[in-house]
């Protein structure tokens, strides 16, 4: 998790400091690039994997926001995503896919399952997602 920053930069707000983010990520470097950003803007990040840890570390985390790549080991995103939002305690926690696939059906599917929002991996800078973001978490 990032350290607990103080509000450092005009573009973070004590609102944003507080909000935790879980990052669902597979790949490395992806996931440390994101983290970075996220960490950066002055969001709390806590990081899973895989599918199950990600559910896993949802549950014992608590985030205020998911971030969720699909294609990934053990349980993909699409899993991940059903079982959350079959718990009720992630009925209002806003889940935001960011992933490679980006065919209209996975986008319907994910949406259909309870995505938030969708966001195609290479289709937007870190400026973008973090502003992307901030509207699912009343800091727009």
């Amino acid at each position: 998790m990032c350290a607990r920053r103080k509000k450092e930069n005009n573009s973070m707000t004590e609102q944003q400091a507080q909000k935790i983010i879980l990052l669902v990520e597979d790949d490395d470097f992806v996931g440390r690039a994101y983290k970075d950003g996220l960490c950066r803007a002055g969001f709390l990040v806590e990081t899973a994997k895989d599918g199950n840890e990600a559910v896993k570390k949802a549950k014992s985390a608590r985030p205020d926001l998911i971030i969720l790549d699909l294609v990934m080991p053990l349980k993909n995103g699409f899993e991940v995503l059903e079982e959350l939002r079959k718990d009720q305690a992630f009925n209002a926690v806003p889940i935001v896919v960011v992933s490679n696939l980006g065919q209209e059906t996975d986008i319907e599917k994910a949406m259909q399952l309870g995505a938030t929002g969708y966001l195609v991996k290479n289709q937007f800078s870190m400026k973008q997602m973090i502003d992307y973001i901030q509207k699912y978490l009343g800091d727009a």
